[in-house]
């Protein structure tokens, strides 16, 4: 009789030391049990990374036909040395030749002191869930709501009738003159607007549409991209021009700086031509890099 009643009783601790067992061991390796493939152990698929994985020389990214149109001054040094160290220009301070690139030129000439700073970022996301991509758009996105962009000109003045300089129809002598109120984010008709622009240096014509030139989102570069004027004094009454050009295609954003002051007083930068080569150079720009 005990030998009958112990065997049960020895079966019954042998199951639960391997069902214990058993247990132990799926808690114990860190793997999720094959039943439940929604836990959360399931691997999630990466975000995609971005196109690029490397940047281009910023000094050698501008061919030297186009720093002759942007640098004027350029093919009025006479010396050799000189001219060829003003076309390498000076690359910018960086930790991470992956990750950020810039060149800077300056020229002196007889009319005018130029400035161009080319700047290239890798922008890379370190989270699994958000591609390079969306990073480098959430960036541009910063980067565009910092240039406090005025609101598009909805259309263009109708043949015939005056506009106030900032692309708005005007009618200093009709009814309602001088009631007007300014858009609150319009920095049109500021004296540093490119609309502001009309002085003896024969800048920007007057037959030229104000929404043509005012700062804007630009839809023919990259995948985004933006360009802002602003004309400023630099210590005197000399006025300096800055145009930037900034667009992104995939995870790199590229950003171009041209500045111009002019070597005498009263005359004003154009606007349209300074536009004009700036965007030129960005589209060469977006062409080398593929976007």
């Amino acid at each position: 009789m005990l030998r009958k009643a112990y065997v049960p009783g020895a079966a019954a601790l042998l199951a639960a030391l391997l069902l214990g067992g058993c247990t132990g061991g799926s808690s114990g390796d860190g793997r999720t049990d094959n039943a439940n493939p929604g836990g959360a152990g399931t691997a999630t698929a990466a975000a995609q990374p971005g196109k690029y994985r490397t940047l281009p020389e910023a000094c050698g990214a501008v061919r030297h036909d186009t720093l002759d149109s942007l640098l004027p001054g350029i093919k009025q040094i006479t010396d050799v040395d000189q001219r060829t160290k003003a076309y390498e220009g000076e690359a910018t301070l960086t930790y991470d030749t992956d990750r950020k690139v810039g060149c800077r030129w300056k020229v002196e000439s007889t009319d005018a002191t130029d400035h161009l700073h080319v700047d290239f970022e890798r922008v890379v996301s370190y989270d699994n869930a958000v591609s390079d991509d969306s990073q480098a758009e959430a960036v541009f996105a910063t980067k565009q709501a910092a240039a406090d962009l005025p609101a598009p000109t909805a259309t263009s003045p109708s043949a015939g009738s005056s506009t106030d300089g900032s692309g708005k129809p005007g009618n200093p002598g009709g009814p309602g003159a001088g009631t007007a109120t300014p858009s609150p984010s319009s920095s049109a008709a500021s004296s540093d607007s490119p609309g502001s622009s009309a002085t003896p240096s024969g800048s920007s014509s007057p037959s030229t549409d104000p929404a043509d030139i005012q700062p804007r989102t630009l839809d023919d570069l990259g995948d985004e991209a933006f360009i802002d004027d602003t004309l400023g004094t630099s210590g005197s009454t000399a006025q300096q021009r800055t145009v930037t050009v900034a667009f992104r295609t995939s995870n790199v954003i590229v950003t171009i700086e041209y500045e111009e002051q002019p070597a005498m007083v009263g005359v004003v930068p154009d606007s349209k031509e300074m536009q004009d080569k700036a965007r030129k150079l960005a589209a060469q720009l977006a062409d080398s890099l593929g976007g």
